[in-house]
């Protein structure tokens, strides 16, 4: 019994170890790929519809990167649903210092779904003039370039193309945090799982055909599940084409954080990912360099090799790997990024049991929450579908 409890720890360990350098192989080579590649490819006339809500560390940078893009004949819509938001004026000021660009702010507080984000955008999806419409949070960043990868990934076949998160400019340790579980990680399985045909929708940058959307009932139908980007995902494979994201994923910069914010937003996507694709959430446990450690020092005891040297090992091959990724994709990283990825990794097992442990989460200052209901805004090919509940603060 026990040799075959070694022999299980070692084949784990391989197995996991094997499955880190293979994602981060996938994950380079998109990098690679997207850089070696000609830019200018010629694109349609395109809306960008960028909700604003408050104003974080970076607002000003991420809003002026949507005026400086190396394209023509796009617009953008950005909506707010007060004209007190704290955000408001600085958009005004921004389309000011660009009067060249075709851009427009849109006021409202219309809620036709749960969804606080998506009832924001609802009027800017109305108004947008072109059939192509880019779904922008307020704190990306566009490189120049945004357009062109973007519409690069539209391949036949595809019917959306999106960017997850890249942290960037951490102010602080916490943020620091929030950068490993953002780049080397996540991002790193999302690259990793499109390359081999898997994508799937992340909210914070969007590339919709409008036809697409509205077939399967407008933009509202991103209400059918309480994260829309889960939404987007059964919409898009529920029309037969594939979810793509670009080979190089755009930044998010993040300034200081604390470390309730990084894990209440930690806590928040696992339960929104557990809600709306638990079949894929439940392996989550296996990822992160844990329960590899303690397999590859179960293993060394029964092979008389020194546990610590064996930890040492893996440490060194499963964090020169991320480093390697970081450094190739020109991800953020600093001499405490090592540190962070491993109280990621730490706190990874922990996550996974949060995200099994309650259903609620506040996104915004809304108390929101999932509960399971069948037949009620079924996406179109969605096997359920959540309600939600949400109260305004």
């Amino acid at each position: 019994m026990a040799d075959l409890v070694v022999t299980a720890a070692l084949v784990f360990c391989i197995l996991a170890a094997s499955t880190h350098f293979v994602t981060a192989a996938l994950a380079i080579y998109r990098v690679s790929a997207s850089r070696s590649s000609s830019r200018g490819r010629r694109f349609e006339p395109v809306s960008i519809v960028r909700p604003i809500c408050g104003i974080d560390h970076f607002d000003e940078m991420t809003l002026r990167s949507t005026f400086e893009l190396d394209a023509k004949g796009y617009e953008i819509v950005f909506c707010a649903a007060r004209e007190d938001d704290a955000a408001v004026l600085l958009v005004r000021r921004l389309m000011a210092e660009y009067p060249d660009i075709d851009a427009r702010l849109l006021i409202g507080d219309d809620r036709p779904t749960s969804n606080p984000k998506l009832n924001n955008i609802v009027k800017g999806w109305a108004a947008a003039k072109h059939q192509w419409i880019v779904l922008a949070d307020n704190n990306v960043l566009m490189p120049a370039w945004y357009l062109d990868d973007l519409f690069r990934s539209f391949e036949p076949g595809v019917g959306l193309v999106c960017s997850p998160p890249v942290g960037s400019h951490p102010i602080g340790f916490w943020a620091e945090l929030e950068c490993a579980f953002l780049n080397t990680y996540q991002a790193r399985w999302q690259s990793a799982a499109d390359a081999i045909g898997f994508g799937f929708a992340q909210g914070k940058s969007m590339l919709w055909r409008r036809d697409i959307l509205d077939d399967a009932g407008g933009i509202e139908a991103l209400g059918a599940e309480i994260a829309e980007d889960a939404a987007a995902t059964k919409i898009v494979r529920a029309h037969g084409l594939d979810v793509r994201i670009v080979d190089r994923p755009f930044a998010q910069p993040l300034g200081p954080r604390s470390i309730s914010q990084v894990w209440d937003r930690q806590v928040r996507w696992a339960r929104l990912r557990r809600a709306t694709f638990p079949v894929f959430y439940a392996p989550e446990i296996l990822t992160g360099c844990s329960l590899p450690a303690a397999s590859a020092m179960i293993a060394a005891t029964g092979f008389d090799v020194d546990p610590l040297l064996a930890l040492s090992a893996l440490l060194t091959f499963w964090y020169g790997t991320e480093a390697t990724l970081a450094r190739a994709a020109g991800w953020h990283m600093r001499w405490q990024s090592p540190f962070a990825w491993m109280l990621r990794d730490a706190l990874l097992p922990v996550l996974w049991v949060e995200g099994w442990a309650g259903n609620t989460f506040v996104w915004r200052g809304n108390d929101m929450s999932v509960a399971k209901e069948d037949g009620e805004g079924a996406v179109p090919g969605a096997s359920r579908t959540l309600a939600v509940t949400s109260k305004i603060i």
